[in-house]
């Protein structure tokens, strides 16, 4: 069956949606069948791919009851990369679903058929900004959590609320097999000395949970998902590019995924945007 995980943290601004978006992306460029599941009613994984959010075309019946998640997937302009896309209605999902019964399995029991035809190897879940009823949705569907984390000195403030509502989802038993993944700390700068010491402390706290990769602050990397593409086809050859490829070899490597056959490992492209810019370059 496919391993869900939930990209999350409560703080917005800490590139939760640029790593669900490029660690999809070098995920399906190595060859695996990926499905991103984009449950921020903002949108903005929808757009950084360049989709378009259309009314109905969310999550946001499936999780009602009313229709089937299946429905609801797209293919984007990235071989082996697919979407479920947001729109703004998925905002009443906050306040309708705590009403439902069960409301807590509702995102569980509406991927279980996309999971039991095993058509994907992975489906990122890109959470909202907050520890509301979609987040916890996505906590009790995924098998994992990954956890982005700012290099700033409020971030162990941030991965302590999201491993209280870890604990919570499995002490309470609607995920007791839920597990963290890993922290990757996102928007590090080298040239500073805030930077080295939040890794270095993060690193105290946390050891072998936080991944290896750091990903960088980079104009690149921010101006990618204005044009609708991630990184590795923004930019194949920057650094932003480079650390998501790691990162996702990293990723494939805890789940213990299997090595594709053919392998896409950057520089190759994800779409035939890069294979047009590395040949004019």
């Amino acid at each position: 069956m496919s391993h869900v995980i939930a990209v999350a943290n409560q703080k917005g601004g800490v590139g939760k949606t640029t790593t669900a978006i490029n660690l999809a992306a070098s995920l399906a460029a190595q060859g695996r069948s990926v499905l991103l599941l984009d449950l921020d009613p903002q949108g903005n994984a929808t757009s950084g791919l360049g989709g378009a959010k259309l009314e109905g075309g969310s999550a946001y019946v499936a999780l009602l009851g009313e229709g089937e998640l299946s429905q609801k997937v797209r293919a984007t302009d990235f071989t082996n990369l697919f979407i479920i896309p947001s729109e703004l209605d998925l905002c009443g999902a906050e306040i309708e679903l705590p009403r439902l019964e069960g409301h807590l399995q509702r995102l569980r029991r509406a991927l279980g058929p996309i999971r039991a035809t095993d058509e994907y190897e992975v489906v990122l879940i890109d959470c909202p900004p907050s520890l509301g009823a979609l987040t916890l949705n996505a906590f009790v569907a995924a098998d994992s959590v990954l956890v982005p984390l700012q290099c700033e000195y409020f971030a162990l403030e941030g991965i302590s609320m999201v491993n209280q509502l870890l604990d919570q989802v499995r002490s309470g038993g609607e995920n007791p097999s839920l597990q963290l993944l890993g922290i990757v700390m996102t928007m590090f700068d080298g040239r500073t000395r805030l930077s080295q010491q939040v890794l270095d402390e993060v690193r105290t706290h946390f050891g072998d949970v936080i991944f290896q990769t750091s990903i960088p602050r980079t104009t690149r990397l921010a101006e990618a998902p204005s044009h609708g593409k991630p990184v590795r086809v923004y930019d194949p050859h920057g650094q932003g590019a480079n650390s998501y490829d790691v990162l996702a070899q990293e990723v494939a490597h805890r789940l213990r995924l299997h090595i594709p056959a053919a392998n896409n490992v950057m520089p190759a492209p994800v779409s035939k945007v890069a294979e047009t810019a590395q040949e004019g370059a």
